[in-house]
């Protein structure tokens, strides 16, 4: 019975230090709220009203106008950056978020996508989880520390971006980089990317975003000369496009491990409870029928093992009585940082092996490093894990979608995808319908980051 009592007594004192003061998280769920329900969306909304709410709010908490930034490629698409002044020993640390989202649509969801809704234990809305929270945390975290007088020894930069969904000309990191890379410069950065997971309603891991794949989007073309419906021949554009499609359907590229994926696994052996733990035990060895079991487990290991391609649109034909003159797909490549582009294509080329097949890249493509495993950062991160919820380890990983991480890597600014927030490994709704956030996930990773921050930045 004493040990019962106890044990609650502890979970009651753990629950209380995981909670921000009622005020900070009243600020943070106005912050949020408001986010959620400006519409951001890549063609239908604008950043620029969510980096201008942000301004207001950090001009009311004292921020001076001379510490915030406002602007970007186009007046509807503005980023916001801001400083707080440390004491300048070392150089700043850059906390990022993004705040465009995926066009959602309300025919397709339970609830109006862009109303902030509280049901059952969760907060609904697009955004809630890719990626408002983390951009209401850090605003409402930085007027924190300054209510509360902290000095960091560093400046720390906070940057609210525009277009990580939709990307393109407008995408707000590339551009502040190129037009204002004093104002983010930094020694390093903390992002999106990372997420904690439970599994059976129980904490497992507080993953640390150190790497991610990064995209190729090839078009495969084939034209054709076309002709009557009635008079059809074995050269039809639909059928060579179908055929390379069936090919790559079927088709995965080699299992390997790189430093982080196997730091990743070998992580997960120590805390993984089902039969595969001893072959995640003895990744290092890498024999291609122990990464096909591993492989086999999930979809997300097995992209985690390979580069993936996939066809995600399709276009052909120009009339229902006549032979295509144009067959098209879109195939999506998520590629392991150290799979060159030119090896992805001339793969597909030997896959497909159709000189009618014209395989094109299009837009461009950011291939960025690996970020170093810092015992720094990733001690901090584990320790802050560890005074929230004992025993649950923080583990280094390569995300297999991605991020803005992407250009500050190859600018030179190692990023860590850290948050805090907790999801059911099972109900990650990022992009999806009825996207949502646990409610004590939100404001427990809004102490998560608190805590961390402080850490990283130093200072009293």
């Amino acid at each position: 019975m004493l040990k019962l009592i106890f044990g609650l007594l502890l979970a009651a004192l753990l629950m209380g230090q995981a909670m921000p003061p009622t005020a900070d998280r009243q600020l943070a769920h106005d912050i949020y709220k408001e986010f959620i329900e400006i519409r951001s969306g890549y063609t239908t909304g604008a950043t620029t009203p969510v980096a201008e709410a942000a301004a207001a709010r950090l001009r009311a908490a004292g921020f001076a106008d001379a510490d915030i930034f406002i602007g970007g490629a186009t007046p509807k698409k503005a980023n916001l950056v801001v400083r707080y002044r440390g004491v300048g020993k070392a150089k700043p640390i850059l906390l990022l978020a993004h705040t465009d989202v995926v066009e959602a649509k309300r025919e397709d969801w339970t609830t109006d996508p862009f109303e902030f809704v509280e049901k059952d234990g969760y907060y609904y809305g697009r955004g809630t989880g890719d990626d408002k929270a983390q951009a209401a945390v850090w605003i409402a975290n930085l007027i924190r520390y300054k209510r509360e007088g902290f000095k960091p020894d560093r400046d720390i930069i906070v940057a609210l971006t525009a277009d990580e969904e939709g990307g393109g000309p407008y995408n707000g990191v590339e551009w502040l980089l190129k037009n204002h890379r004093d104002l983010i410069d930094a020694e390093y950065c903390l992002n999106e990317g990372g997420w904690g997971e439970t599994r059976g309603g129980k904490r497992f891991s507080n993953d640390i975003q150190v790497a991610e794949k990064y995209v190729i989007n090839f078009r495969l073309e084939v034209k054709n000369k076309g002709g009557h419906s009635s008079m059809p021949v074995p050269d039809n554009a639909i059928y060579h496009l179908a055929a390379a499609l069936d090919k790559l359907s079927r088709f995965g590229f080699p299992l390997k491990t790189n430093d982080v994926t196997r730091t990743y696994f070998e992580s997960l052996a120590k805390i993984e409870q089902s039969p595969i733990k001893d072959d995640l035990a003895k990744v290092s060895a890498g024999s291609p029928e122990l990464l096909e079991r591993i492989a086999a487990v999930s979809p997300g290991w097995n992209a985690t093992l390979r580069t993936t391609c996939v066809a995600t649109q399709i276009e052909g034909g120009h009339a229902r009585n006549a032979l295509p003159q144009l067959a098209a797909a879109n195939v999506n490549c998520r590629v392991l940082p150290e799979d060159t582009v030119s090896y992805v294509k001339e793969t597909l080329t030997k896959l497909i092996a159709d000189d009618q097949v014209a395989i094109l890249i299009e837009g461009e493509v950011n291939q960025g490093p690996a970020s170093p495993l810092r015992p720094d950062v990733l001690k901090a991160i584990n320790q802050v894990t560890d005074s929230l919820w004992p025993g649950v380890p923080a583990v280094p990983m390569m995300v297999m979608g991605a991020t803005d991480g992407a250009y500050l890597r190859v600018a030179g600014i190692p990023t860590y995808g850290v948050q805090g927030f907790f999801f059911g490994e099972d109900d990650m709704r990022f992009h999806g319908r009825d996207e949502r956030m646990p409610v004590k996930s939100f404001y427990e990773g809004q102490t998560f980051l608190y805590r961390l921050v402080k850490v990283l930045a130093g200072g009293e």
